[in-house]
């Protein structure tokens, strides 16, 4: 299997850098390729802007979606979103790291998505029939993908009650919003929590159970998100009045809420 392993951390001798370490060593033992985009080592730059686009942006008024997609469509997009574009289409697995800051992604990872997932390659693909391909089909259909973080929380903290919210409900955005759309299986994340202060028998802790994830990463069961054109939802994409009944929020949207 190819993986793609996307780090996001600014500090190589972290306790995350210690885990991505190993998880790269752990894949490459089981005779997978591997490779990496180290945002931080190669000084991502996060910010979209008109440079991105090449020819295209010109001096007209900068439409991102659209803009984003000729540029696409004709070669043009800046080499280093080529280079991304091309590690993605390449790999049958993502691993999504990062530190959990401001109950979202660091700056650099978000502008990753945000140049990288253009119009065209993670979105915008339409079938013969007209349907939009996203929430479950779409350009990365077929590629596995799984987010590995670390948290100052401690696991309580951010359960079905915690004060900081259950980690599934921060994460939705990303789970769902993201890579579901982009039409990439979901599995369950990979969380340390206290990570700021955690003692060397809860590391080994968290480095086994993540190297048992790696190994599971092609038969593990992916999130089950309900895809947007599988039945469930009506021509407004609001979810059938006999799907979840009674049910709101972000669970509805699981299919095992039936």
């Amino acid at each position: 299997m190819n993986v793609l392993w996307v780090f996001a951390h600014p500090e190589p001798r972290s306790l995350s850098g210690a885990l991505r370490d190993d998880g790269l060593r752990t894949l490459r033992e089981l005779g997978h390729d591997v490779r990496e985009s180290d945002l931080y080592a190669m000084k991502w730059n996060p910010v979209v802007d008109a440079a991105d686009f090449g020819a295209e942006a010109g001096d007209e008024r900068l439409v991102v979606g659209a803009t984003s997609a000729r540029a696409h469509a004709r070669g043009e997009l800046s080499p280093d979103i080529v280079a991304e574009q091309e590690k993605l289409t390449w790999a049958d697995a993502v691993v999504v790291q990062f530190p959990l800051w401001w109950y979202g992604l660091p700056a650099i990872l978000k502008g990753w998505f945000d140049r990288v997932f253009v119009k065209g390659f993670g979105y915008g693909i339409r079938a013969e029939d007209g349907r939009t391909l996203r929430y479950g089909e779409g350009p990365l259909a077929g590629k596995r993908a799984m987010v590995v973080l670390t948290a100052g929380a401690r696991e309580p903290a951010m359960g079905p009650r915690g004060v900081n919210g259950a980690l599934d409900e921060v994460l939705f955005p990303l789970h769902h919003g993201t890579l579901f759309y982009a039409g990439m299986s979901v599995l369950p994340p990979v969380a340390v929590y206290g990570a700021d202060r955690l003692p060397d028998n809860e590391f080994a802790e968290a480095r086994d159970r993540l190297r048992e994830r790696l190994r599971a990463m092609e038969t593990t069961d992916p999130i089950p998100f309900r895809p947007q054109n599988g039945g469930d939802y009506d021509e407004d994409l609001v979810l059938r009045p006999d799907r979840a009944p009674g049910i709101t929020g972000l669970g509805a949207h699981l299919t095992w809420t039936r």
